[in-house]
């Protein structure tokens, strides 16, 4: 994530981050029906235009509704498909001569609803840089006028005490107040009421006021309780904060909340219907007397309950440690064959709720002991689950591993899947880092992806946003400047986020992790996603924000090397590195080589260190395009970063960058903007790419050539606002199936193959030449035998004529084009002319490359029938293997076993005793030809 989220606002956020202004308005007739006209007014000489950049007098109506209950919100149709796009027919009318800002409509038809209890509304811009406060008005003429105490509240008084209940109303009424389901009070034919009540229990009051004209009903209710007691104990040894189970009691619960400056903290929820109750007070751990906890007991296993804390002030907030919540805003839009099961929202409440389930069935992994690949020989796929297939789910995902592992990539990086806001999102705006998002789908079918890639050799890497969180996160919300439990910014004594942020690229709230607090969040974040799902590593977002040295006005200082954000990633790697010593790392930091080598070189003696993104989409993206200026793409080397090892994982494409297609097709030089040109330069850029040892990265389609810009709006036009939108799906398009396209995919798919599957490729000793649009790769391993693989030249031209090429190959003899295995006689002087756009990867022998189709009568073709293979045997069926030979081999290229075959064609079963779990490559060779498949040994 970069510098745009500054320019674009997260559009996709709530609107509480908009700039905010306090307007004076007006609603005609005070007092309505649903079913009757009103014209709400906006004074213009309180709005201030020009601060939010209007022009046209263009203000817009967002608006929503709740029921007759004041709960169950739900947004106008009209207001626009976004916050940063309102609908035209919410754009207010502009009067001149009055300088005012109307518009005029009848609630049930506006809303799109009938038993509309309470409207709510502000006015904003377009694109909603800009907005009022929130306004809200109830709706019917028979109102309560004054209400004391006020619908929905808690009430705390000294146990014996007297609390004044007082109500009016609009029109006369007949008065009956309820005290947890017993008549206490009474008056008929009035228009207000009053009566004191005596508190020694806790008590749910309600007002109920019948009009004495229509008989209309209004109804009020409100809880009044003696003031809390906090009991001090020690915190049972299964809790810690958050939602604990006891594995000997699927009966009971164990939370606990880790909140300073409050007085004391109920849990209300399904269990308790949801009412403030002395007996699910939480009590104070003796150790930490701001750590509160609580036993909830007599729950019926497998059932799932919902429940919020709500704090002395008022304000209720789910567990900040949920690893499933409800929202009352995203769930009504997740379709039940995304989300099978997914449990309700409790009616009448407000924000997100905890979801509590014991004794809930573990997921059956297949795979347990997943064998890594390399740092150094990772090649990840990255992917945005929105955008990668139609359906948008996990089960979508499952279905497309088979086109993932056929481009041979080893690795799958989503971005960010934890809590967000909205379902539409690229994901970096979290609100709770150790849920996963529902828009996708269920854990189960979540760690069912992740059970198939790893049955399929693929590790899987999440992006994890612990920058910042929205305005839903708990951790913001407990300690806000909202006075009414609502929404608002850090206050000052939050003991999670910085009032004002401490660098240049920050979005939402900024984490201060100089705090225990926060780092004991993280290492929990941590702790979640490596041992409930097994993931295989991390992509961390916007590193450059974990420092506390800066401003957010200072980019200078945010960009130079920090010691304090030196100091706390490697504490948060060791804490990664502490649930799983093989875990990937890899920050999005883009900073100085300074500052990187602190983190890449980091215990990197014990196969350690981070990897670092390495942005070369401008080098690469000239080289396509056909400009030599600017493409030199030798910093795709780790020693050019000074790097003890191969860390630095590099891309030509991200979810950040524009496409190299886009370019290629919009601004490449001459033919290059045709496609078919475009296309055959991508395989070139693969070529140049793939071959240079160390770890790469791929975004999505790449390899089909995908050229829709980064910008692109949902109606085909480019704007920057754009960039979080949702882009057209490849497979949808077809992309898969055309034959130019296709042949992109089979390409880099081929040099990959030929990557992974060659020792050569997993040295240190490489060079790279560039910067001519006639780049030049040489790869070597001198500890490999003459009789092996260990001399590689890469060549290409991206000029837009004809070269002839000089390779240089280091040594006369028979050198192998490695695409199809065709030889020539060379030495240091021999030339080959290259086709603009064309590529050659030589090699002093052939090469080994993985091929897993099926059995093929007309060449040597070898199937192993049954992988992962999980009784100890290897059993596979081949072809065309004349004094046929079977090696297997590590992914070092370590040879670990050699059987001989029977015959030419046929099937065999080979003992697999001796050889460890893991990945391995299996190598049929004979008379007739070579094959080679991928082998699972479990």
């Amino acid at each position: 994530m970069k510098l745009f989220y500054n320019l674009i606002a997260f559009f996709i956020a709530i609107s509480a981050y908009a700039q905010t202004q306090t307007v004076t308005y007006s609603i005609s007739p005070s007092s309505f029906n649903e079913d009757e006209s009103i014209t709400i007014t906006f004074n213009g000489s309180s709005i201030n235009e020009s601060t939010w950049g209007v022009t046209n007098n263009a203000l817009y109506l967002w608006a929503w509704s709740y029921d007759s209950n004041d709960a169950n919100s739900i947004d106008c149709p009209t207001n626009g498909t976004a916050w940063a796009s309102s609908n035209e027919t919410n754009r207010l009318t502009y009067n001149s001569g009055t300088d005012t800002y109307t518009i005029t409509f009848v609630p049930r038809t506006f809303y799109n609803r009938t038993g509309i209890g309470r409207i709510g509304f502000l006015l904003k811009t377009k694109t909603g840089n800009g907005q009022s406060q929130d306004i809200y008005s109830e709706v019917g003429k028979f109102q309560f006028v004054n209400t004391t105490p006020k619908n929905g509240t808690v009430n705390f008084i000294s146990s014996g005490s007297n609390y004044p209940i007082s109500y009016s109303t609009s029109l006369a009424a007949n008065f009956v107040v309820k005290a947890n389901g017993n008549q206490v009070y009474s008056a008929n034919n009035v228009t207000s009421m009053f009566t004191p009540y005596n508190v020694t229990v806790d008590s749910q009051i309600e007002v109920i006021a019948t009009s004495v004209l229509d008989g209309t009903v209004l109804t009020s209710k409100f809880s009044i309780s003696p003031t809390p007691t906090v009991q001090t104990a020690a915190i049972p040894s299964y809790i810690r904060q958050g939602i604990n189970y006891d594995a000997n009691d699927p009966t009971k619960v164990g939370l606990a909340l880790y909140a300073p400056f409050k007085s004391y903290v109920h849990v209300i929820g399904s269990f308790n219907n949801w009412q403030v109750s002395s007996n699910y007070l939480m009590k104070r751990d003796t150790n930490n007397p701001n750590l509160y906890w609580i036993e909830i007991t007599g729950l019926t296993p497998q059932q799932v309950y919902t429940f919020q804390y709500r704090t002395s002030d008022g304000v209720k907030v789910a567990d900040p440690y949920s690893t499933l919540v409800l929202s009352p805003d995203d769930d009504p839009w997740i379709s039940s064959n995304t989300y099978p099961g997914l449990p309700a929202y409790p009616a009448g409440q407000q924000y997100d709720v905890s979801v509590i389930q014991t004794a809930k069935p573990a997921y059956n992994w297949t795979v347990t002991n997943f064998q890594k690949p390399a740092k150094q020989n990772l090649i990840v796929y990255k992917a945005l689950v929105r955008d990668f297939t139609e359906q948008k789910n996990w089960q979508a995902m499952i279905d497309k591993i088979p086109y993932i592992k056929g481009l041979n990539v080893n690795a799958i990086e989503l971005l960010p899947v934890t809590e967000f806001d909205g379902n539409n999102s690229w994901g970096y705006n979290p609100g709770f880092h150790l849920a996963l998002d529902k828009a996708y789908g269920t854990p189960e079918k979540f760690k069912e992806f992740i059970d198939k890639c790893h049955q399929n050799g693929i590790a899987v890497i999440l992006d994890v946003v612990l920058n910042h969180a929205t305005g839903r996160s708990p951790l913001e919300r407990l300690w806000s400047t909202s006075s009414t439990g609502g929404y608002g910014d850090v206050a000052s004594n939050n003991p999670y986020f910085n009032q004002l942020p401490k660098h240049a690229y920050n979005v939402f709230y900024d984490f201060n992790h100089s705090k225990d607090e926060t780092r004991y969040y993280v290492n929990r974040v941590l702790e979640q996603w490596i041992k409930e799902y097994k993931i295989d590593g991390f992509r961390w977002d916007l590193t450059k924000g974990f420092t506390q040295n800066c401003t957010a006005s200072d980019e200078s200082c945010t960009g130079s090397y920090q010691q304090d954000r030196v100091d706390v990633l490697k504490l948060y790697s060791d804490y990664q590195w502490s649930y799983d010593p093989t875990s990937y790392i890899i920050f999005e930091h883009l900073g100085t080589d300074a500052e990187e080598q602190q983190w890449a070189n980091y215990r990197v003696n014990e196969g350690k260190g981070v990897m670092m993104w390495d942005n070369l989409n401008g080098q690469y993206n000239q080289n396509t395009m056909g400009y030599a200026s600017n493409s030199n793409f030798n910093r795709v080397d780790f020693r050019n970063h000074g790097f003890t090892e191969r860390r630095n994982i590099s891309y030509g494409e991200s979810h950040d960058e524009e496409k190299l297609m886009y370019r290629n097709l919009t601004y490449g030089n001459g033919s290059v903007k045709t496609l078919t040109t475009a296309l055959e330069r991508q395989k070139a850029f693969g070529a140049v790419f793939f071959t240079v040892p160390g770890p790469k990265m791929i975004w999505q389609f790449g390899e089909l050539g995908y050229e829709f810009s980064i910008n692109r709006c949902e109606n085909g036009t480019i704007s920057n606002d754009c960039r979080t939108s949702p882009k057209p799906v490849a497979f949808t398009l077809g992309y898969d199936t055309n034959a130019n396209r296709k042949a992109v995919y089979d390409t880099w798919s081929k040099i990959l193959a030929i990557r992974l599957s060659n020792q050569v490729f997993d040295t240190t000793t490489f060079t790279v030449e560039s910067g001519n649009l006639l780049p030049r790769i040489y790869v070597w391993n001198d500890a490999l035998p003459s009789s092996s693989l260990k001399n590689v030249v890469v060549v290409a031209n991206f000029t837009t004529t004809a070269q002839t090429v000089t390779p240089n190959f280091p040594y006369a003899g028979t050198w192998y084009n490695l695409m199809d295995n065709t030889s020539m006689s060379a030495s240091a002087s021999t030339t080959v002319t290259l086709q603009p756009g064309e590529f050659r990867i030589f090699g002093n022998q052939t090469a080994l490359a993985t091929d897993e189709t099926k059995i093929d009568a007309n060449k040597t073709s070898l199937q192993i029938v049954q992988n992962p293979a999980t009784d100890g045997l290897l059993k596979i069926r081949y072809n065309k293997a004349k004094n046929g030979q079977i090696n297997i081999y590590d992914l070092n290229g370590k040879l670990v076993k050699s059987f001989r075959l029977q015959s030419a064609k046929g099937d065999e079963t080979f003992s697999l005793k001796g050889i460890g779990t893991g990945n391995y490559l299996v190598q049929l060779k004979s008379d007739e030809g070579l094959a080679v498949s991928k082998l699972i040994i479990k």
